[in-house]
Order: structure tokens, then C-alpha cells, then sequence
């Protein structure tokens, strides 16, 4: 479902979004993780649905914490985390997105030689995180307005961490906001930074690593560091749902 044939227009669906979810093509989004270190979806969510899922950023009965980026000087703007128990079209997107990127997980982790695997189900993965005493849900609201932006991070709030993450534009970059790009930056070792501006529509989604990736080079496999931020918010509103895979100590 990538390219431009996937951005042409927003396909009519009738099955949900997990399901949406379970159907895109893996094999290709596992190939552009791989090559890029970032895959992008087409639209996997409706006009309506964005809306839904953006309109309970004023519902504080179903988050646990709200965060104002410049009191941390982590940019502008402001973004929320969901409690327990998730909304269930959260949960179910998050849950289908971990199966289908589990395998690509693990992919890099035998690249890397690292030890750590990561079973197929994401319940299996939480209980790990849970038995750690990373308990806190991740998933996360963030709203930006005019002049907002978000510095280069990484999100990885304990030890068991998920490789990769996924952010869903629910605003529309045609109507709504203009400026707030997404941005991608890898620390290549011995090398100057690289930077990729993802365009994203609403509905669409951005599959990323959340701190490094491996890369095959001429003398073997080395990792390259990677952080995500957003560019300043010329006008409108941008508000964005970030799903982490790893739970929060």
C-alpha cells in the first residue's frame, strides 16, 4: 500500500482498522524498513475516524498524563498519554501493528547478534515489560497549533524496548495545518547526519525505528542512530496518535 498509487485517494473501506492493519503488504513495509529505516502505510484510516480519535484529546477520563513539551524543553506544543484500559480501536491497531512488525524485529536483532527476541504476541511482549516494572501505557494524543514544533528525541522509557514505532496523521496537510513536517535523522558512524522529511496524509501512518537500525555495509552490519522530531507548525492544528510497542517504568 505505499507510493503514490496508496496516496491517490483514500480507498473505501468497510473492515475495521485492525484489520486494515493486518492486510497491508509486510513483506514490502518489512523491505523498506530495512532499506530506508522508515516505511509509510497510505491511508489506513477514514476522515471520520481521524476526527473520532482526535476529538478525545479533550476527554481527560481516558488519559493518564498530559505533557507541555516546552515546560521540558522538548519544543512546542503539547501531547497526552492514554491509561489503562486503552480505547479498543488503540489496542486492536497497536496490537495488529506489533504482529506485523515483529518479524521485523527480530530481523534486526539477528543482524546485530543481540539476544533479545520478541515473541509474535504483543500481550506475551507487555507481560515482559510488566514483569520489568514497565507499566505505564505509551500510546500517546499530541496536538501542535501555530508556531508548535518537536525537538529530535527517541522514546524509550525503560529497558525492554520495541525497535520500532508507528505515528497516524489524523489531521489533513491539505485543509487543516501546513508547515509540521515529520523528520528522520540518522547518525551514520564516521559520517555527517541524514535527514528524510516524510509527507504523510490523514489516515496515514509512519513506521519508524526508535533508536537504531542495522545496516549492511562492505565491511558487515553497523547501526545507525536514529531520531524523529516535527518541524515548526506554520498554521492550523496537526495532532498525531504515536504508538510505542514497549510499555513505560
Amino acid at each position: 500500500m505505499s507510493g503514490q498509487g496508496a496516496r491517490a485517494a483514500y480507498p473505501f473501506v468497510q473492515n475495521s482498522p485492525d484489520q486494515r492493519i493486518e492486510d497491508l503488504d509486510w513483506p514490502h513495509v518489512r523491505s523498506e524498513l530495512n532499506s530506508r529505516g522508515f516505511a509509510t502505510t497510505g491511508p489506513l484510516l477514514t476522515v471520520d475516524e481521524c476526527r473520532a480519535l482526535r476529538g478525545t484529546y479533550d476527554d481527560n477520563g481516558v488519559f493518564r498524563s498530559r505533557v507541555v513539551m516546552a515546560r521540558h524543553s522538548f519544543g512546542s506544543g503539547e501531547y497526552k498519554y492514554f491509561d489503562y484500559p486503552l480505547p479498543a480501536v488503540i489496542a486492536e491497531m497497536r496490537s495488529a501493528f506489533y504482529a506485523g512488525l515483529a518479524p521485523a524485529a527480530n530481523h534486526w536483532c539477528d543482524m546485530t547478534g543481540a539476544q533479545t527476541a520478541f515473541p509474535d504476541d504483543h500481550a506475551a511482549f507487555l507481560r515482559r515489560c510488566h514483569e520489568a516494572g514497565q507499566r505505564l501505557p505509551t500510546p500517546l494524543l499530541l496536538r501542535y497549533v501555530e508556531d508548535d514544533y518537536n525537538c529530535l528525541h527517541q522514546d524509550l522509557y525503560g529497558e525492554h524496548v520495541f525497535p520500532l514505532q508507528v505515528a497516524i496523521l489524523l489531521s489533513d496537510p491539505a485543509s487543516e495545518f501546513t508547515g509540521g513536517e515529520f523528520v528522520l535523522t540518522e547518525q551514520r558512524p564516521r559520517m555527517q547526519s541524514r535527514a528524510s522529511v516524510v509527507s504523510m496524509m490523514q489516515g496515514e501512518a509512519v513506521i519508524f525505528a526508535v533508536n537504531e537500525r542495522p545496516v549492511e555495509g562492505k565491511r558487515g552490519t553497523y547501526r545507525v542512530r536514529t531520531r524523529h522530531g516535527v518541524s515548526r507548525v506554520k498554521s492550523g492544528q496537526r495532532h498525531v496518535l504515536g504508538l510505542i510497542f514497549h510499555d513505560a517504568a
